[in-house]
């Protein structure tokens, strides 16, 4: 999780940053946009996923640390927080874990990729002075 979630999104960025300086620079948008994927475990830490979430509240901390670095020339990052996504995600996660998380979301409608994909074409086509942040995306019904 450390490799991907981490390491994976600095050396991404990293090899990324001089191609979106440039767009920022030449491109008819006047910006250019970053969006990282976080969690709601980015927000709120729960017993057995303390590594995931370490993980998670680094994207948040790097993103706005980019932001902040990055704002004046017109780079603008998103941090997408989905909370329960249809997904593979706990066919990855250990015994006992696995358990907890699928009982905590057996009985609601959980978000579509589709769904996160949409605020992401939202967050990425404001006007250049726009930049949304965060967008902290739940289903309806999930509580924590």
């Amino acid at each position: 999780m450390i490799d991907l979630n981490l390491k994976g999104l600095i050396n991404t960025t990293h090899a990324a940053l001089p191609h979106l300086l440039a767009a920022a620079e030449d491109s008819e948008r006047g910006c250019a946009d970053v969006v990282n994927i976080s969690s709601v475990a980015g927000r709120i830490a729960r017993s057995g996923s303390g590594v995931y979430n370490l993980t998670k509240h680094g994207v948040g901390a790097f993103s706005e640390s980019f932001r902040q670095e990055f704002a004046s020339r017109r780079v603008r990052s998103t941090i997408i927080e989905p909370g329960a996504v249809e997904t593979e995600l706990t066919d990855h996660i250990r015994d006992g874990v696995r358990e907890q998380v699928r009982s905590r979301f057996a009985d609601i409608k959980s978000l579509e990729a589709t769904d996160i994909a949409d605020a992401i074409a939202y967050a990425v086509t404001r006007p250049w002075h726009v930049s949304l942040n965060e967008i902290l995306i739940r289903p309806t019904e999930q509580v924590g």
